[in-house]
């Protein structure tokens, strides 16, 4: 919606005022500044006034096109560009079919009608004076754009704190470490190897989870790398009553997409669903036409646990302040779904 709101031209104070005080300093331009007599014939300066009326309502189209093809800040030269051609285009139109009209009404005279300088200067005055004014509105235009690009990086900052802090909160309290350090002694007295293994996995959690401070985005392959150490915790202590399914094409794989975006799905699964050995819970992780999608099956505890979904919120307004697609979220009777779209690496002003 902002977007939309900043593509406006809010020049309701040039169209009342700033047209025709602009053009009356036009005509003076014109007919003073040249060896054409200043006129006396209140049709001119009516006729002045219309004609500037025109080519500013052509030109403001031309503001407000260049900057619907050409929103962002990287695209200013495009845009500029694009301005100026639309002016010199249209102004000439206006400013020469005018100067036309006044010959045939007899408001100019024939011997300095043949003359080609009068069409030139009339345009060039035109042209030069529409494009100091849209650099006026360019330049609020830029400001405006900086300042929702600032808002938006400052609330995607808040929202990667929360859920850094979320994500911290719900590894590193008591339960989750005791499960892991119960299933970890168990290790250590029945398979030496496979505790060292967990306790390696362990630490990769841990130190993955640290390194996320200031990332927005992070590759794709990172987070499957995660999940899977994170998952071997999961698997130790669940055992058959959790699988993971992971179908992700390689060539996604150095795409990007939010930091911990995939443990907190696999948080929620886990925290609402029935795990055991008759009732495996089985998450699937696959891409298709470059959307990663979270999948699990279905079977809700009986006792619901509470909860708030802060955790999908986060990862739906950081689609959002991204400027990214929406994310998708299915909920019906035999399973639960997310999907996300993978943002190119190749995209600009991107923090990784």
């Amino acid at each position: 919606m902002a977007g939309k709101n900043i593509q406006r031209l809010n020049d309701k104070w040039m169209r009342v005022i700033g047209v025709p005080v602009l053009s009356l300093i036009g005509q003076w331009m014109m007919y003073g500044y040249t060896n054409v007599p200043y006129p006396d014939d209140w049709r001119i300066p009516v006729f002045f006034v219309l004609g500037t009326m025109v080519v500013w309502e052509c030109n403001r189209w031309g503001i407000i096109f260049s900057r619907r093809r050409y929103p962002d800040q990287a695209q200013t030269l495009e845009r500029v560009l694009f301005q100026l051609g639309w002016f010199i285009v249209f102004a000439s139109l206006v400013r020469i079919s005018q100067t036309y009209l006044y010959h045939l009404l007899g408001l100019w005279d024939t011997e300095h009608i043949i003359e080609f300088r009068p069409y030139f200067f009339n345009t060039l005055v035109s042209v030069v004076g529409t494009a100091m004014v849209a650099a006026y509105f360019e330049g609020m235009y830029l400001y405006r754009r900086w300042r929702i690009s600032f808002i938006e990086t400052q609330e995607l900052k808040k929202v990667n704190l929360q859920s850094q802090l979320d994500s911290l909160k719900t590894q590193i309290n008591p339960h989750f470490l005791f499960n892991n350090l119960n299933s970890l002694s168990s290790l250590i007295t029945t398979d030496a190897r496979q505790a060292e293994e967990f306790l390696d996995e362990l630490s990769s959690v841990y130190r993955y989870l640290l390194q996320q401070n200031n990332r927005d985005l992070c590759p794709l392959i990172d987070e499957i790398n995660f999940i899977k150490a994170y998952f071997h915790l999961l698997k130790t202590r669940y055992g058959d009553g959790i699988f993971l399914e992971v179908d992700v094409e390689n060539r996604y794989m150095h795409y990007l997409i939010p930091p911990l975006t995939l443990q907190v799905l696999f948080e929620n699964a886990i925290k609402h669903n029935i795990i055991a050995t008759s009732q495996p819970l089985t998450i699937r992780l696959y891409t298709r036409e470059g959307n990663l999608y979270v999948e699990n099956n279905l079977q809700k505890k009986k006792l619901a646990v509470p909860s708030s979904q802060i955790g999908l919120q986060n990862i739906m307004m950081k689609y959002q302040l991204l400027a990214q697609s929406s994310v998708l979220v299915r909920d019906d009777e035999e399973k639960f779904l997310v999907g996300m779209p993978l943002i190119t690496p190749l995209r600009e002003g991107l923090a990784v």
